[in-house]
C-alpha cells in the first residue's frame, strides 16, 4: 500500500487547488443560503397576490401609485378603477384615495384619483383623502386617521397583486382592521416587468420585516 504523502511535502500548487476548492464549495453554500432566504418570501409574495376576500368593509383604502403630470399613471388607474367596483357592487360604503404629491409642481395622488372617481360618476360624499403621504406606510397611517376620523371600523386594502403582502403586513401592524382586494387586473405587464417589481416588493418586505415594524408612526407634516 502506497504511503500517504506527508502534508509537510505538498507542493503549494495542490494547497492553492485545495483552497480553492474549498472556496468554491463555500461560495456556493453562501449562495444557495442567500437565494433560499430571497426566494421564500419572494414565493410567499407572488402567491398572497392571489388572495382576496368577498367580505364587505366599510371602506376600500387606494394605495397610492405615480402620477403623469395631472393624470394618474395605469397602474393607479387599475387600483381606481377597482375601488369604484368594490363601492358600486356594494362591498363598501366609502372609498378613501391616499398619495401626496410626487413632485412640488403635481397634484398630489389621491386627488387625481378622486377626481377621476368623479368623471367616473362617483358621488363626492363616498369619496375621501388624505394629501401628505409618500409612501405605503404613511398611505396606511394617514388613511388610519381618516377611517377614525369618519367612524369607520374595518376596510379593504387595494393594490397590485405583488404588492399586497407587504402592504397587509404593514395594515395589520397599524392595528386596521382589514382584508386584501387586489386589483384582478394589473398594467405591470411582461416576464421580466413581473420578476423586478417582486424582486424589489421582496427587500421593501424583508426591510419592513426586520426594521421599519418596530419603528413608532411617523410624525407626517
Amino acid at each position: 500500500m502506497p504511503e500517504t504523502e506527508p502534508i509537510s511535502e505538498i507542493s503549494p500548487t495542490k494547497r492553492e487547488h485545495r483552497w480553492f476548492r474549498v472556496a468554491t464549495r463555500a461560495g456556493g453554500l453562501l449562495a444557495l443560503t442567500i437565494l433560499m432566504a430571497l426566494g421564500y418570501p419572494a414565493a410567499s409574495i407572488f402567491i398572497y397576490g392571489f388572495q382576496r376576500t368577498e367580505n364587505s368593509a366599510d371602506a376600500a383604502i387606494v394605495l397610492g401609485a405615480a402620477v403623469w403630470k395631472d393624470r394618474a399613471s395605469p397602474v393607479f388607474r387599475e387600483r381606481i378603477r377597482h375601488a369604484i367596483d368594490l363601492r358600486q357592487s356594494g362591498r363598501v360604503k366609502q372609498i378613501i384615495f391616499t398619495g401626496g404629491k410626487g413632485e412640488p409642481h403635481e397634484p398630489a395622488e389621491s386627488i387625481v384619483a378622486r377626481d377621476m372617481a368623479l368623471d367616473w360618476g362617483e358621488p363626492e360624499s363616498v369619496t375621501l383623502f388624505e394629501t401628505r403621504s409618500h409612501n405605503t406606510f404613511e398611505n396606511l397611517v394617514l388613511a388610519r386617521e381618516v377611517m377614525r376620523h369618519n367612524g369607520l371600523q374595518t376596510a379593504l386594502i387595494v393594490s397590485d397583486p405583488p404588492h399586497m403582502r407587504r402592504s397587509m403586513a404593514m395594515a395589520r401592524g397599524l392595528g386596521i382592521d382589514c382584508a386584501p382586494s387586489p386589483t384582478p387586473t394589473t398594467r405591470v405587464q411582461g416576464v421580466r416587468s413581473q420578476a423586478l417589481f417582486i424582486l424589489r416588493e421582496t427587500g421593501n418586505y424583508l426591510r419592513y420585516l426586520f426594521w421599519l415594524r418596530f419603528k413608532a408612526d411617523p410624525e407626517i407634516p
